[in-house]
């Protein structure tokens, strides 16, 4: 495998994945050059949404394609946002949105623990055998947004492996610990035996 997209439309999140998976000398097909797949994001898994993803991009583009579908559980939210975390706040909501909201439901509570989930799936346009993996970290939601790094929950949540918010960290000690990155090297290291 030479060339694979990133079933993705987030641009952070896509680079995220590029960074990590450079050790690999694969070529990422640049999003501008990828064929645009609206995929309805309705699995009741993290697992299936990624499958989902993964399928539609490899068949639109006869192209390896690895999609992530990753978000955000809080347990005195009895897990959510969890698979809603893009939408917790609405169909349109921005990041702003979505962590004001996860500040409103929280207010008060003790109990702040969470932990994000990062569900990756690598699937082939002839349906050769694909590879899944998955990843988690655990934190604490703050109580306020902090640092200028990262995206989504980023600026709430604290991990205690970094002692600091994803958003105070370098994008280099984000992946040491992250969810995405736990995922990418666990599939970094199927994909070397594969390859």
């Amino acid at each position: 495998m030479k060339k694979l997209i990133i079933a993705s439309n987030n641009a952070q999140k896509r680079q995220e994945i590029a960074n990590i998976l450079a050790v690999l000398g694969i070529e990422i097909v640049p999003a501008d050059a990828t064929a645009f797949v609206h995929v309805v994001e309705d699995a009741d898994t993290f697992a299936g949404n990624a499958r989902k993803k993964a399928e539609a991009f490899a068949h639109a583009n006869n192209l390896p394609a690895l999609a992530d579908d990753s978000g955000l559980c809080v347990d005195a939210l009895n897990g959510a946002p969890g698979i809603y975390s893009a939408r917790f706040a609405g169909e349109t909501a921005t990041d702003t949105d979505n962590n004001a909201k996860l500040l409103k439901l929280l207010h008060g509570k003790d109990n702040r623990s969470a932990h994000f989930v990062c569900a990756l799936h690598l699937a082939y346009p002839d349906n050769a055998a694909p590879l899944s993996c998955e990843g988690q970290v655990k934190g604490e939601i703050l109580e306020q947004v902090v640092g200028d790094s990262g995206f989504g929950y980023d600026p709430l949540f604290f991990c205690p492996e970094l002692g600091k918010a994803f958003a105070s960290s370098s994008p280099e000690e984000k992946a040491s610990v992250s969810h995405r990155g736990r995922a990418l090297r666990a599939l970094v290291k199927k994909l070397d035996k594969a390859l």
